[in-house]
């Protein structure tokens, strides 16, 4: 491998570590602001043992993805700096909006959450979370803002001077359709992810409590018990009824919560997919082609849901199974419509590019054999969500709680499945946008020619050696933190929330003392 190869593998290696850990952040937030919102309005501790359990999980994920999101930032300078270059007069204003506006906030309100419980007035301590909801949701805004620049680059002329495009209308940069379309579809995938997240480990906690107060009452009457050893304050010194109490009055309400958000955020996720194919359609028509991996122009072009032989080789790719008509549809909604194949649209770069020495024999067709499988893996995966919430909503109706272990382990096995549905949604995103790491726009007004850019000529003057090398370290780094991440989430989950009273009490002695102190 080349310095550009190397360079993309470690630039991808990092993301997909990093965003991990992001749709976690961005969907939990909102999501314990309602908890906190409920307990608030209602009084009930079980939404504040609720509140208090999933902060604890935020929170470990907040701080690791902090972490590895700084990395992401060095990267531009580190081994893509003449793409950094080109950008800077562009990405500089979302990015530093990104900073000022939004981590600073959640930054500042999320200490002030962690800090202030019982200290602060009950709606100043609640109205920090929901700045806290607010500032990640605008972080992704801005990031993805800068994101579909690359995608769909607006808001710019070319300044001759410095050779490189220069924004000119930071409002059309900030609303680029592209943008008002990605944005609402990573909102509603970090949604499904958090909202599965807190639906599993609800149904394995009713589980757990359920079957803990009949093996309590098998012993009680003398016969044969499996009593797990465990240090849970809420397992570890209750009585069957209150077990069977704590499985009705905080998981099941819970957990029915986060069960539904999945079905909302489940539907979101499918029509903001839908409008962002729509815009790829017109905007990148090669990434639909690649999608598919449509050799072939065609009209009436059907999505195949397996194809085998040779992905990247047109002359040996066979559709097996297909449905008629699904890739034009999801074009724009017309079962007849025309899509070009990746052929013809190579042809075409071609012609439009000849005049630039730079492009002398450049292949303009992403991996194909990644696109398409990563598209499909994105959709595969999403149905383990599907499966935690028909099989949770069925499990928990007419005032049911979860009493099937299988089941409950078997939701928490499924906990992955919407992060790699998110991951491969966007390593399709990025690799379908191959070989160009700014895209090219022909409407807008502006050159082609010169506001976009190819991979290769966006890397740094670096050896490979000295990529390959921090890409290794990189990789284990990243690798380590990701066994701290599991590990941290795995006690504080089997930990469970305090046991009843608990929390109430902590609130009324942190009131007393009137002392800043961490609460966790």
């Amino acid at each position: 491998m080349d310095v550009v190869d190397i360079s993309r593998w470690q630039f991808g290696i990092t993301t997909v570590y990093h965003f991990i850990l992001v749709p976690l952040t961005i969907g939990l937030a909102p999501m314990l602001a309602i908890m906190q919102t409920v307990w608030y309005k209602t009084g009930n501790e079980a939404w504040l043992r609720a509140t208090k359990f999933f902060g604890k999980l935020f929170l470990i994920n907040f701080a690791l993805g902090v972490a590895t999101g700084i990395v992401q930032e060095f990267q531009f300078g580190m081994n893509w700096s003449e793409y950094s270059r080109f950008v800077a007069d562009v990405f500089g204003a979302p990015l530093a909006l990104e900073g000022l506006i939004a981590f600073f906030a959640e930054s500042t309100f999320i200490g002030l959450w962690i800090f202030g419980w019982g200290r602060l007035p009950k709606k100043i301590h609640l109205a920090c979370i929901w700045m806290v909801a607010f500032g990640v949701n605008a972080s992704a805004y801005f990031i993805i803002a800068a994101n579909s620049f690359m995608q769909h680059p607006v808001g710019v002329e070319w300044d001759n001077e410095r050779g490189r495009p220069a924004m000119n209308n930071i409002i059309a940069l900030l609303t680029n359709n592209t943008t008002l379309a990605a944005f609402p579809h990573v909102v509603a995938g970090a949604l499904l992810t958090a909202s599965t997240f807190v639906a599993a480990i609800g149904i394995w906690w009713m589980a757990r409590t359920t079957w803990r107060a009949r093996q309590l009452e098998l012993k009680a009457d003398g016969a044969k018990a499996e009593l797990e050893d465990t240090k849970s304050p809420t397992l570890a010194e209750a009585t069957p009824a209150q077990l069977n109490a704590d499985a009705k009055e905080m998981w099941r309400p819970v957990t029915r919560f986060a069960l539904w958000l999945v079905i909302v955020a489940g539907i979101g996720t499918i029509l903001t997919g839908d409008l962002q194919a729509q815009i790829m359609f017109k905007q990148q028509p090669m990434k639909m082609a690649a999608a598919e991996s449509l050799c072939k122009t065609e009209h009436n072009a059907s999505f195949s849901v397996l194809s085998i032989g040779r992905q990247n080789n047109c002359d040996h790719i066979d559709h097996v199974i297909a449905i008629p008509g699904m890739l034009s549809f999801m074009a724009d909604h017309k079962f007849n419509t025309e899509i070009k194949g990746v052929q013809e649209l190579q042809k075409e770069y071609e012609q439009k590019f000849a005049g630039n020495p730079a492009h002398k024999g450049q292949n303009y067709a992403p991996n194909l054999f990644v696109t398409y499988w990563s598209f499909r893996a994105m959709i595969t995966w999403a149905l383990g969500s599907v499966i935690i919430a028909l099989g949770g909503l069925w499990a928990t109706r007419k005032n049911r709680v979860v009493t099937s272990r299988r089941f409950g382990f078997l939701a928490l096995l499924l906990i992955p499945t919407p992060f790699l549905a998110n991951a491969s949604g966007w390593i399709f995103t990025e690799m379908g946008r191959q070989p160009w790491i700014v895209a090219p726009n022909w409407a807008d007004n502006l050159d082609p020619l010169r506001t976009s850019m190819l991979v290769q000529q966006g890397v740094s003057n670096n050896s490979a050696g000295v990529v390959l090398g921090s890409l290794i370290v990189f990789t284990l780094l990243y690798g380590a933190l990701g066994v701290v991440w599991f590990a941290l989430q795995r006690r504080y989950i089997r930990e469970g929330p305090a046991a009843p009273g608990v929390e109430h009490a902590a609130l009324e002695k942190a009131e007393g003392d009137g002392k800043l102190s961490f609460a966790y």
